[in-house]
């Protein structure tokens, strides 16, 4: 349709239809015949209505999705198809990696490779949008849904941010064969108070805009069809409701076009954070700030009529919203093609296909960070005496919280990688994921150890018999992936106790110990870490898991991951992250420090366990000075700087090299180091390579004590190395 028809469409529908276009549905409203009574009651509006309903979601399989709206097209006046979309985050039946592992690749390649995949997956089974990429900025591991981010770097989010909308939305201009992306959540959903779900955000306004706004913005240059609000309030008022943000920033400011929707009851919401009194003040605010479409909480549905009828909010507002909706309908093409799995055999898709198995391998083989491998103890031989042991070994659920439309017996455990390399491998639990008796809860899901304490003991004994007649042992451990994802804010953010008790009893008797850490967030792994020669960190890999641990286990594959979030020390120093600020009383670690008043902790250091950028390989890498091809610029110049990298290790393998900027002194305090430039290289054993970053002089601006966006002239550090704490460094002004 042409805009012009879009607008004619627009101006012959009645109030009652353009209000249902400004509401989105989930599935259980819905049955084969039409719609259900039930959520009739909860949402306050007559099941009649639901049939109005612009969007649906949570609905997946294209038989039932072409039924349900065949059913929507046919009661609505105009024959106006609604859009499906669905949460698919990190795969669809194909699952990758968690986008948290994603950011450790610091390859936005692999990025769009994993929304390529499960875009074509889930439009091949008849959806149109996905609510993802989250790119909301994550420092705090207490935070159940950093999982969903790629990290704590405002210049890597960016980047993976931007890639992984490309992916989902492809090529084409109707994103055929591929999804609309739903950016989530907009704005600075990741910093939530004492890192617990839904709480409130407090940050000044600087912190906002350098920190938090720019993945957004790079989601919105590459095109994100669509934007979520989230559930916090910022500056104390809810963001679903709040004017400045939405239509003045995001809008007026970042240019975004698209369609805003809320998250789940997030408008009904308003009545709960006790700024609206009912529905329909919620309702209200809402519009008034921009918020397109209403995700069940039925405010819109219910209430809105009212409000326009008695003159509380012009039509023009709504008729805005429908615009923006009508035109991303046509752009998927629904009103020509609503069923888009009729275009399965173009697309040329199969789920869950060995081509999608073979990169969901090689990607997750990239996610995986080596932390330790004192003597060498990785890569194994395959004819090594190695005993298997922990609750991961033959563990499938490995798929991570959101894996919704995965199955996870399809996926591939770390002993059946193994025996693809060793057909005699065999291994023993020890434990269960979880402590005897405990119970965790996800949105589908539940997961219980229904071992006793009893059948634990004998069982972690059977575990420590196997370890000590064994040379090597390999101790697979973690967190359940249900500990993590929306609503899985963990105070102790260690593996739990049972697993605890395994490791030291496996220990006790064998000392020849490496551990593979199974997590959706940075755990506090000081016991791990103190007691084995190898540290694995695979988060959740996806539905290939297995088979990527086994690369990595016996050498096919190098590990070339880098932390995309620091691990840190304990809970205690939570939220900790690369770019933190100089203080008047700033303390190194290692210095001899004696004085009380500095800004220290007295009984843990201030520095991670592990710090951002940080991943060994199985080669070593040297660097050398970093040389400046001058020493100072003006403004509007730009000027390079440079180091040569060596393998000096025997085998082939990659470096993520890292550029980090500290500007020495600014009006206003700023990082003591930002990331602001990697590259990944590869080099074989001896070779040699320079690598070069170009500064520019958008990479020196901040917001000054005018809250004006620019640099000021001065001196400023450039470091290049192997992580955010270990590189060369060189120094630079910029001159007025």
């Amino acid at each position: 349709m042409t805009e012009q028809q879009l607008v004619d469409l627009l101006q012959s529908m009645t109030l009652e239809e353009k209000i249902g276009q400004l509401t989105q549905l989930d599935g259980s409203c819905f049955s084969g015949e039409g719609p259900v009574t039930g959520p009739e009651q909860e949402l306050g509006i007559p099941k009649e209505k639901f049939l109005l309903a612009g969007s649906i979601l949570g609905v997946t399989g294209a038989d039932k999705i072409e039924q349900i709206r065949r059913i929507c097209i046919e009661a609505q006046p105009h024959h106006i198809p609604p859009i499906f979309m669905a949460d698919v985050i990190n795969g669809y039946q194909t699952i990758l990696p968690i986008p948290l592992a994603l950011g450790c690749t610091f390859e936005e390649e692999a990025a769009k490779k994993t929304g390529d995949i499960m875009a074509r997956e889930a439009a091949a089974d008849g959806l149109d949008i996905t609510f993802a990429p989250m790119v909301d900025l994550v420092k705090d591991a207490r935070w159940g849904r950093v999982m969903e981010s790629t990290g704590e770097s405002v210049y890597l989010n960016s980047r993976m941010a931007a890639a992984m909308v490309e992916g989902i939305q492809g090529e084409s201009e109707d994103f055929s064969g591929h999804l609309g992306a739903c950016t989530k959540h907009f704005a600075a959903y990741g910093a939530p108070m004492a890192g617990r779900e839904y709480c409130a955000v407090e940050l000044s306004e600087r912190s906002l805009r350098e920190e938090y706004l720019p993945s957004y913005q790079a989601a919105i240059h590459a095109g994100s069809a669509m934007m979520m609000t989230s559930f916090n309030t910022l500056d104390r008022i809810p963001v679903t409701g709040n004017e400045k943000i939405m239509r003045g920033i995001l809008r007026d400011e970042m240019g975004f076009q698209g369609v805003l929707i809320s998250d789940w009851n997030a408008i009904g919401e308003l009545i709960l954070n006790h700024v609206a009194e009912d529905k329909k003040e919620a309702a209200r605010q809402a519009v008034v700030a921009g918020v397109d479409i209403d995700m069940m909480s039925g405010c819109y549905m219910s209430r809105m009529e009212e409000l326009v009828r008695e003159g509380t909010v012009e039509e023009g507002l709504i008729d805005e919203s429908v615009l923006r909706i009508l035109k991303l309908k046509n752009r998927l093409g629904l009103f020509e093609r609503p069923n888009r799995a009729e275009k399965l055999p173009e697309y040329g898709v199969a789920l869950l296909s060995e081509e999608n198995r073979k990169v969901a391998r090689e990607i997750a083989a990239k996610t995986m960070v080596l932390l330790k491998n004192e003597e060498n103890f990785l890569p194994l031989k395959r004819e090594e005496d190695v005993a298997l042991i922990g609750p991961y070994m033959e563990e499938k659920g490995i798929l991570g919280a959101w894996s919704f439309f995965g199955d996870r017996e399809k996926s591939i455990t770390i002993l059946e990688g193994v025996r693809s390399k060793n057909p005699s491998a065999h291994a023993k639990s020890g434990c269960g994921i979880l402590n005897p008796g405990q119970t965790v809860y996800g949105f589908k899901f539940h997961e219980t150890n229904e071992m006793t304490e009893e059948e634990t003991e004998r069982s972690i004994q059977e575990a420590a018999e196997y370890a000590a007649a064994h040379k090597k042992v390999v101790l697979a451990l973690g967190e359940s992936p249900l500990q993590t994802g929306e609503g899985g804010s963990r105070a102790d953010i260690t593996i739990p106790d049972v697993q605890k008790k395994l490791l030291d009893a496996v220990y006790a008797v064998n000392q020849n110990l490496a551990v593979i850490v199974f997590a959706g967030r940075p755990l506090d792994i000081r016991a791990i870490k103190e007691k084995a020669k190898s540290i694995l960190y695979v988060w959740m890999p996806g539905t290939e898991g297995g088979n990527a641990i086994a690369d990595i286990l016996y050498g096919d594959r190098v590990p070339e991951a880098k932390l995309s979030m620091s691990l840190p020390y304990c809970v205690g120093q939570c939220p900790v992250c690369h770019n933190e600020f100089w203080t008047g009383r700033h303390v190194e670690d290692g210095e001899n420090i004696t004085n009380r008043f500095q800004s220290k902790y007295q009984d843990i250091p201030n520095a991670p366990l592990y710090p951002f950028g940080y991943g060994l390989s199985y080669t070593d890498f040297t660097y050398s000075d970093v040389e400046l091809d001058r020493a100072e610029i003006h403004e509007g110049e730009e000027l390079e700087a440079a180091v040569v990298v060596e393998n000096t290790g025997a085998v082939t393998g990659k470096e993520v090299v890292q550029l980090y900027l500290t500007d020495e002194y600014a009006s206003v305090a700023r990082p003591i180091r930002e990331l602001k430039g990697y590259q990944k290289i590869c080099l074989a054993p001896g070779e040699k390579k320079k690598v070069v970053f170009k500064i520019s002089m958008d990479m020196l601006c901040f917001y000054d004590r005018k809250m004006e966006y620019r640099a000021e002239p001065g001196s400023f550090i450039v470091r290049i190395g192997t992580d955010s704490v270990n590189g060369k460094e060189a120094r630079f002004w910029l001159r007025k």
